[in-house]
């Protein structure tokens, strides 16, 4: 039997387009920006946690399944209500931004799948804020303390969902509301705190006035009796003399000096 290449040709790119028609989806993959993937082989090795696939196009055996991941900053914003130290019901507005750490998503997907963001972002974040908000009261909450409370809520957060393969970028506090009969207690308490500060500070202020007063009268009282104790009778004179020569000496004055005045000085007479 004579062998037909042409026919052989033709079957084999029958062949090939049979494959590619049934198989090409599991076969051909087109990667995207912002997006990575890890590999699942059924029959061999099971999943590649090491060898992440980066973006562009690339081919699988059939058999292989591949699970692709959006690694760019994601956003959730949850409303929850939460509990303080004393057992009042506060409610929280949050926003977290997050992202998976790039080289982890094999373990990621190994340990929670692929709807990672309910199944581990979304309930750790509500833990956090729930545990954090019970160790306050309602007060240091909504006003004394709330940013060491956003503080913890974002530090502990972190550390929990890095332990996780996810990268927090930030947490936002977007709003703390109370119940209005206790968010208006707590605002006249703060209004009469500051008041009660004001006052504490004029007083401090004032009594700091009346202490720089005291201190600059006793300066001056000691300057005057210095100088009075310095002024003999004899400095005396001879002020008085320097002052007449200074006198006779302007060119505006008229001077005539006749006898002597009061203990001693010269009598100065005339003058424009």
């Amino acid at each position: 039997m004579k062998f037909n290449f042409k026919s052989s040709y033709i079957i084999a790119i029958v062949a090939i387009l049979v494959i590619l028609l049934l198989f090409g989806g599991r076969m051909f993959f087109i990667i995207d920006a912002g997006e990575r993937a890890v590999i699942f082989r059924p029959y061999t090795s099971g999943l590649d946690t090491e060898n992440i696939y980066g973006e562009g196009f690339h081919i699988i055996a059939p058999w292989n399944k591949l699970y692709v991941f959006n690694v760019r900053e994601q956003q959730r914003d949850e409303m929850m209500d939460v509990l303080d130290r004393n057992g009042l019901s506060i409610s929280t507005d949050i926003t977290v931004r997050f992202n998976p750490i790039y080289d982890k998503i094999g373990n990621l997907y190994q340990q929670f799948g692929t709807n990672y963001i309910n199944v581990l972002v979304i309930p750790e974040v509500r833990s956090t804020v729930r545990q954090v908000a019970g160790r306050y009261t309602a007060e240091e909450i909504y006003s004394t303390k709330r940013s060491e409370v956003e503080l913890a809520i974002k530090e502990e957060t972190r550390m929990v969902l890095s332990a996780n393969f996810i990268d927090m970028r930030a947490l936002l506090i977007r709003s703390i509301n109370l119940p209005d009969q206790i968010k208006g207690a707590i605002e006249s308490k703060l209004k009469q705190e500051q008041e009660a500060l004001a006052y504490e500070y004029r007083l401090r202020r004032e009594e700091s006035e009346a202490e720089r007063r005291r201190i600059e009268a006793e300066g001056i009282a000691n300057f005057n009796r210095i100088i009075n104790a310095s002024l003999t009778d004899q400095i005396l004179k001879q002020r008085g003399i320097e002052a007449t020569i200074s006198l006779a000496e302007s060119p505006n004055s008229k001077v005539v000096v006749i006898g002597s005045g009061k203990d001693g000085l010269p009598l100065i007479l005339g003058g424009n």
